[in-house]
């Protein structure tokens, strides 16, 4: 099993860094960091969906042969 923070939690990271962002009442020095988060968990997101999805695939293959 991998340390790396489960797909559900980094959606869930990703959710309240947009939702500060959507907000916009925060300082501006707060928004560019939740937007530097939300573009860093964006990226952690993809690559787990990618991970995912290759397991996913792996896993077809075996069942289909």
């Amino acid at each position: 099993m991998s340390s790396r923070p489960e797909l559900e939690a980094i959606l869930g990271e990703l959710e309240k860094a947009i939702g500060k962002l959507a907000d916009g009442t925060a300082p501006l020095d707060e928004l560019v960091s939740a937007h530097e988060r939300a573009l860093k968990l964006l990226t952690d997101a993809q690559s787990r969906f990618a991970e995912l999805k290759e397991r996913t695939d792996q896993t077809a293959n075996l069942l289909s042969t």
